[in-house]
């Protein structure tokens, strides 16, 4: 008897070995992003197609409904994460809202003005007096223009806004306005496709500031680093390769945007070349205290921010590689 024992030993461990062994389950992650789908948002893309965030035992889901309390959900713990811009942070920190900046995905500004080159805008000053379009007076259009007016010395009462939604293309080509404020990216490349010859002030190119990136709360920061770290360096993974493989990047995109393939592609290439222009920098996903305080002082000179926040606990860069 004592003779089959080691036998069914041997049996034993090689069916053991051959039993399909459960997978690892991966932690849910929901990341809302505020907007439509859109090549811009590649380097998610990329770290979902080539497995970076399950790399790091992630399910993460892309969310793009049009939610304006992202920040406000995130503090309240009913979210992770989420992908917001500098502005959101500060206003929510001064609204008693525990949430911090751990990743700058953008290292430039996306907004600007746009004018047509007859009216010969060649600096932030040229716009004193013209009749410009703004989508309204909310959210990082305007507080990025109100910033490129504060560079030279400007404020609103400088101007003729107009309220023009998100027209400003049709509003520009057919003369509504002199100029228009826009996100550098979208819709310069969109005229320029038409044929129309314009000019383009770039906020970036006169004050930094905060731009997109992704939050979490202070009790997620406390309780599970672990988390924050595994999504900052897949997220940068993505970043990485879209800027290394523009055009590789650009076919994955076509699986996670519908009718990618049917539009122009050379406006929408064009639309991903210039986000990776506002990526890049020298060390990706750090955050500038310089844009931190440029933001808050924009945001108090607006009246949107009461007083000063901690700004050390408004961001980190702990993630950072």
């Amino acid at each position: 008897m004592k003779r089959l024992v080691f036998p069914l030993l041997i049996i034993t461990l090689l069916l053991a070995a051959c039993t399909p062994q459960p997978t690892p389950s991966l932690a849910p992650v929901h990341l809302p992003l505020g907007y439509i789908p859109n090549v811009q948002f590649a380097p998610l893309y990329v770290a979902l197609e080539k497995g970076y965030y399950a790399d790091e035992g992630l399910a993460v889901e892309l969310d793009y409904s049009m939610e304006n309390d992202n920040v406000a959900l995130v503090g309240a713990g009913e979210l992770q994460f989420a992908v917001v811009s500098g502005e959101q942070v500060l206003l929510g920190r001064g609204s008693g809202l525990p949430v911090t900046y751990v990743m700058a995905w953008y290292q430039k500004y996306p907004v600007g003005v746009a004018a047509s080159a007859k009216y010969n805008i060649q600096a932030p000053e040229d716009l004193k007096g013209k009749i410009i379009g703004i989508p309204g007076l909310y959210g990082a259009s305007y507080i990025g223009f109100v910033a490129l007016l504060s560079s030279a010395g400007l404020t609103e009462n400088d101007v003729r806004l107009q309220s023009i939604g998100f027209t400003q293309v049709e509003a520009l080509a057919t003369d509504q306005v002199e100029a228009a404020v826009i996100y550098t990216a979208n819709e310069p490349n969109q005229l320029q496709a038409r044929g129309y010859d314009i000019t383009i002030l770039k906020t970036s190119d006169y004050m930094d500031l905060v731009s997109n990136g992704l939050i979490t709360s202070e009790k997620v920061l406390q309780e599970n680093p672990q988390l924050v770290e595994s999504m900052v360096r897949a997220t940068l993974r993505g970043i990485e390769d879209v800027i290394a493989d523009p055009d590789g990047a650009y076919e994955i995109c076509k699986k996670y945007v519908d009718n990618l393939a049917q539009a122009d592609q050379v406006v929408q290439r064009k639309v991903l070349a210039d986000s990776i222009e506002m990526w890049q920098g020298e060390r990706l996903g750090y955050s500038d205290p310089q844009g931190w305080w440029n933001m808050q002082s924009v945001l108090l000179q607006m009246g949107l921010l009461k007083s000063e926040v901690d700004l050390d606990r408004a961001f980190t860069n702990q993630f950072i590689p």
